[in-house]
């Protein structure tokens, strides 16, 4: 399945109080997978984690790459 990139606007981004940050899709795909919690983490601190994670795996798509790799 082949997406249409849709380039990030970065006005858009900066409105939301984001900030670009350009990442190799293998370190995309390792950190959409690897959790750094320590054993002791708070609710919140997993919470981010799993954000993280989250968009490093949407990331993946909208640039039309694969979570595998290759």
């Amino acid at each position: 399945m082949v997406h249409d990139l849709v380039p990030t606007d970065p006005e858009c981004e900066a409105d939301l109080g984001r900030v670009a940050l350009w990442l190799d899709p293998d370190d995309l795909r390792w950190l959409s997978r690897h959790c750094c919690c320590p054993a002791g983490a708070t609710e919140e601190q997993r919470r981010r984690c799993a954000r993280l994670r989250f968009r490093a795996s949407a990331a993946l798509p909208k640039a039309g790459l694969s979570q595998e790799g290759g």
